[in-house]
């Protein structure tokens, strides 16, 4: 699987390749995930803990207008397939 990064951001470090998948950043530490179609799938966020950086995925929830948390990685391969197969 193959990721399309924008380049105004500098992409997580272990950050896993998915088909069609494009990043483009939104903020620092913060990018909105396209799939192959353009269509926004949700964001992938770049927390720094503690314990080092978690990934958080989030999906748009359209009926209340609001972002919901689907999870927190130690990877951004993880919260990207959260995003990629929880659709």
């Amino acid at each position: 699987m193959h990721a399309i990064l924008d380049k105004t951001s500098p992409p997580p470090r272990d950050l896993a390749v998915h088909d069609g998948i494009r990043l483009v950043s939104v903020s620092a530490g913060r990018w909105r995930v396209l799939d192959a179609g353009g269509r926004a799938i949700g964001h992938l966020e770049s927390l720094q803990t503690a314990d080092g950086t978690r990934f958080r995925a989030r999906r748009f929830h359209a009926p209340s207008r609001t972002f919901r948390d689907l999870g927190d990685f130690w990877s951004s391969a993880d919260a990207l397939e959260c995003l990629h197969y929880s659709r």
